[in-house]
């Protein structure tokens, strides 16, 4: 591996993040989405309503 001589090309190639920002944005949103969407789907479910109202009704006092 030789060494380079123009460190200012390097330099140049490293500094071209324009727009990375707002495409990394975009992928956390569409993530989020996609994970927001998983757990409606989970939580609609009926095992698991079951599950949440057996434990709110056991913090509050209500269940045997």
């Amino acid at each position: 591996m030789e060494p380079v001589e123009d460190h200012g090309a390097i330099e140049e190639s490293w500094d071209s993040d324009t727009g990375a920002t707002t495409a990394e944005y975009a992928i956390t949103t569409l993530a989020a989405c996609g994970f927001a969407a998983l757990l409606v789907v989970v939580l609609k479910s009926e095992p698991i309503k079951e599950l949440i109202t057996g434990v709110i009704s056991s913090a509050l006092g209500l269940g045997s």
